[in-house]
C-alpha cells in the first residue's frame, strides 16, 4: 500500500489507478471485460461503469465492438506532460545527445519507480535499429545497468527478497548474487550489465547523485558484437564525464519543486 499519510484511500480513486495501471502493462494485448473484473476482483457491472467513465474521457480506448479495452490517448499526453515539466529531464537531455555523439550507441536515462527504473529518454544508436521506444517502459531494477547503478546507492537491506524474475540467463534471481555485484558496483563506481537484461546487449550504468540517494542514471547500451575492450574503456570514459557534467548543472532543489 502507498504511503498517503495517515489518510484513508478513496477506494474508487484506488480501483481506477489499478485499472490504468494493469491495461498499461498488457502493452498491445487488449483485455476483454470479464478479464478486468476478474484480474481486479469487482463486479462486472461496476468494472463496465468505470471502463465507460474512462473512455469518455480518453483514458480508456475500445474497439468497434466495444468488447476489448485498451489504455487511452490521455495517458500518452499525462505522461508527456510529465516529461516536459521535470527540470531534471531537461536538463540531462543535451548530454544524452553529447555521449550519443561520441560514442554513437544507444544513451538512457531512467528514474528508479519501486522495483523497477522507468525510462524517461532515449538515444537510440543509428547502428541498433529498435521498432519500439522504451521511453515510459520498466525494467526490472536487478536487471539492467540503470537499475543496478541506482540500487548499487542504497544499503543492502532494502533490497526484497528472492527469488528474483530472471529476463535471461545472465539475470540475477537471488538476493545474494545481486548484492555480491551491487559491491562491485560501489567499488568502481559504475555499473555493467552483461546481457542481463537483454541478450545480446551489454550496459553500463552511472547514477545521477544530484539526489540522495540517487532517483535516476544514465547509461550506455551496446551490442555484444560490437563491444572490444577499447570500445568499453571509451564508454566508461565518456559516460563517466557525461555524469560529471549533468551533475554540475541539474537543479539540486534551488527554485524548483523537490517531488518525493
Amino acid at each position: 500500500m502507498s504511503d498517503t499519510g495517515g489518510v484513508r484511500e478513496v477506494k474508487s480513486a484506488a480501483r481506477t489507478v489499478e485499472l490504468l495501471e494493469l491495461l498499461a502493462a498488457r502493452g498491445d494485448r487488449p483485455a476483454r471485460l470479464q478479464e478486468l473484473a476478474d484480474e481486479l476482483g469487482v463486479p462486472r457491472s461496476s468494472m463496465y461503469a468505470l471502463l465507460q467513465t474512462l473512455i469518455s474521457r480518453g483514458w480508456v480506448r475500445t474497439d468497434v465492438t466495444g468488447s476489448l479495452y485498451g489504455i487511452g490517448i490521455h495517458a500518452l499526453l499525462t505522461g508527456t506532460s510529465y516529461l516536459d515539466s521535470d527540470p531534471r529531464v531537461r536538463a540531462v537531455r543535451p548530454y544524452l545527445d553529447e555521449a550519443s555523439e561520441a560514442l554513437g550507441e544507444t544513451i538512457h536515462m531512467g528514474r528508479l519507480d519501486g522495483r523497477d527504473v522507468a525510462y524517461l529518454a532515449t538515444r537510440e544508436s543509428h547502428e541498433y535499429l529498435r521498432t519500439i521506444s522504451r521511453v515510459g517502459r520498466r525494467l526490472p531494477a536487478h536487471a539492467g545497468a540503470l537499475g543496478k547503478a541506482l540500487l548499487a546507492e542504497r544499503p543492502d537491506g532494502e533490497l526484497p527478497e528472492g527469488p528474483y524474475e530472471a529476463l535471461t540467463p545472465n539475470s540475477h534471481t537471488s538476493r545474494e548474487s545481486l548484492a555480491a555485484d551491487l559491491a562491485r558496483i560501489r567499488s568502481r563506481g559504475w555499473s555493467v550489465d552483461r546481457e542481463e537484461g537483454v541478450t545480446g546487449i551489454v550496459g553500463f550504468g552511472f547514477a545521477l547523485r544530484y539526489d540522495a540517494p540517487a532517483q535516476d542514471a544514465i547509461s550506455c547500451s551496446v551490442p555484444v558484437a560490437r563491444l572490444t575492450p577499447a570500445h568499453e574503456e571509451r564508454i566508461i570514459a565518456v559516460m563517466r564525464e557525461i555524469r560529471i557534467k549533468a551533475e554540475a548543472t541539474v537543479p539540486s532543489g534551488s527554485g524548483s519543486v523537490h517531488w518525493r
